[in-house]
């Protein structure tokens, strides 16, 4: 089992106190976070990309590679990369370059992100949607196999026999290569196109019940198999909202203003009801989706999680809506020197 986190950024105002803190600062903080990562033995470290003012991390490479110049450990990677709005060879040459600048570590997470608001700026057009991301797709996995690549499709120049440069590192685990993986929300067919592909795949998983996601686990793995891939070889992860601290309680107490506050802001602006504090005592309950609490209850939570997906990876935002940088650096280190440990032990001992 690895153990991640995950971050995009968050500026919000901060809900407790008011103040905000600057782009400037948030980026300074997310590389003493990813510092403290490595130094406690955290697996992976994942930032998201977004183009709004509420958070930080619009050109999550860039942050990317000023990490890889002070770790030593970690792996660093997207969470997500919006391909659909992007350019696979320039996310191809950013992404190696981030690895060869690592030795190896980086991760490159391709998805359709959560928000919209690449599109207009970046010129592309929502009713293709999909289109753009399929097609987008195949062009990074032919990138990631091949040096001299020729191919065509709608929504780029053609290549010719193109060399692409740099090539990713000859270190690592996929020496000459990178980590692709394919994130994804619950759709189906994601889930089956990774199959399909072979590649791992990695769920947000921010509300409602984690264990509902076994059918698309399942389906992942049949596709899989179907298409000459061993599932035993694939690798898959999850990705939800998570805090750790001494006391179970005050954990909780102190993450549900900042959780609330998202949330909040999200649903005014997709339509949906907002969250109250009895959904959030459901979802950090043993069966919710929000890891929060004390090491012994977030390890229990993750083991019990792995018996119902057997996830290869989990990684917890801690972050939103700006958790102040105090807060966040005890959280990170509990979750390496105790929740890690007590997972690692639990899983290795069997049922």
């Amino acid at each position: 089992m690895e153990f991640g986190i995950y971050s995009f950024g968050d500026i919000h105002q901060d809900p407790q106190s008011g103040a905000r803190v600057s782009v400037e600062q948030n980026l300074a903080d997310t590389i003493e976070r990813i510092r403290l990562a490595d130094a406690t033995g955290i697996d992976y470290f994942g930032l998201g990309e977004h183009h709004r003012p509420d958070y930080s991390i619009s050109a999550p490479a860039t942050v990317l590679a000023a990490a890889a110049t002070v770790t030593s450990r970690i792996k660093l990677g997207s969470a997500v990369t919006v391909l659909s709005t992007e350019d696979p060879v320039r996310v191809f040459q950013q992404f190696a370059t981030i690895d060869l600048l690592s030795h190896g570590r980086a991760e490159l997470v391709a998805g359709r992100g959560s928000f919209i608001e690449s599109f207009p700026i970046f010129g592309a057009d929502l009713q293709d949607y999909d289109a753009l991301y399929a097609e987008k797709l195949d062009l990074l996995l032919t990138l990631n196999e091949e040096e001299f690549v020729t191919w065509s499709g709608r929504f780029r120049p053609a290549l010719a026999n193109q060399q692409i440069l740099p090539r990713p590192s000859a270190g690592g685990d996929f020496p000459g290569k990178l980590d692709i993986w394919i994130a994804t929300g619950g759709n189906p067919e994601s889930s089956a196109r990774a199959g399909a592909l072979g590649v791992p795949v990695s769920y947000a998983i921010i509300g409602g019940l984690p264990e509902r996601f076994a059918p698309l686990f399942d389906l992942y793995r049949r596709s899989a198999q179907q298409h000459g891939h061993d599932p035993a070889t694939l690798r898959t992860a999850i990705a939800s909202p998570g805090f750790v601290g001494t006391d179970s309680r005050a954990a909780k107490d102190a993450f549900f203003p900042y959780w609330i506050d998202s949330m909040a802001r999200i649903s005014a602006e997709r339509g949906f009801a907002t969250p109250t504090r009895e959904t959030y005592d459901d979802m950090v309950g043993p069966r919710g989706a929000i890891f929060a609490g004390s090491p012994d209850e977030v390890a229990d939570k993750i083991v019990r999680t792995h018996g119902h997906l057997g996830m290869d990876r989990v990684g917890l935002q801690m972050d939103w809506s700006g958790v102040p940088q105090p807060m966040m650096l005890e959280s990170i280190e509990l979750y390496a020197t105790e929740v890690a440990p007590r997972v690692r032990k639990a899983l290795a001992s069997g049922p």
